[in-house]
């Protein structure tokens, strides 16, 4: 396999997520120079919930991590998964207050994910759980679709559009426990309120959220 990887990366030498530069033996997924420059979240982009104690955040969405983001959802970039769950568990590490029993996701509804090929918080929660040597379990199905979120504008108009979407895919596995809930991306928290309502009704007994980026 070594060999194999070593003459793929002759022929289709690994990118930066973020600019397309290609990148050096050592790099994680981004370049040196968008190290450098990145929209790094003040204070991890922390912000508070009524359903969720708190929610941090490595990147803003802003310039070159909003047209990475956008690639990895619209156009087919599943792959970005890898280098986006590094950044994550650096986050959630740097933060010890994020202690967790179980991670999960932000589920796409079932037609959204066909149309798309793939559940990219899913994807991000998968990967971010490796990096940290654990696993990530589904325990939020949406059982109905709605609107894209991006396609609306206040934060009421965005709570009234995902009202009643989620319901709880198991009870069982997240009574008593602390929930870390995973997903790309946090504007109005309006998503997260929603999920985290849903999870603590069916049992959790807090949740505590992460996202790629947050709005600047």
């Amino acid at each position: 396999m070594g060999i194999i990887r070593t003459f793929l990366d002759i022929l289709f030498p690994p990118k930066c997520v973020f600019c397309g530069r290609v990148l050096g033996k050592n790099d994680d997924g981004w370049c040196d120079k968008c190290t450098e420059e990145l929209p790094f979240a003040d204070n991890f982009g922390h912000q508070n919930g009524e359903n969720f104690d708190f929610c941090v955040s490595p990147l803003y969405y802003i310039g070159v991590v909003r047209r990475s983001i956008l690639r990895y959802k619209f156009r087919g970039a599943s792959f970005y998964a890898e280098a986006y769950g590094k950044l994550m568990a650096e986050c959630i590490r740097e933060n010890p207050e994020l202690n967790y029993d179980i991670i999960s996701w932000v589920p796409l509804s079932s037609k959204r994910e066909r149309t798309r090929g793939y559940d990219q918080a899913m994807l991000l929660a998968l990967a971010t759980a490796l990096e940290l040597d654990d696993v990530a379990v589904e325990t939020l199905k949406k059982h109905r679709d709605v609107r894209a979120q991006s396609e609306l504008g206040d934060r009421a108009e965005r709570s009234e559009n995902i009202e009643g979407a989620y319901i709880a895919s198991d009870p069982e596995i997240i009574a008593g426990k602390r929930v870390l809930l995973i997903d790309d991306i946090v504007t109005t928290c309006s998503t997260l309120e929603e999920c985290a309502g849903v999870l603590i009704r069916a049992g959790a007994s807090d949740v505590v959220c992460a996202s790629l980026a947050r709005g600047g």
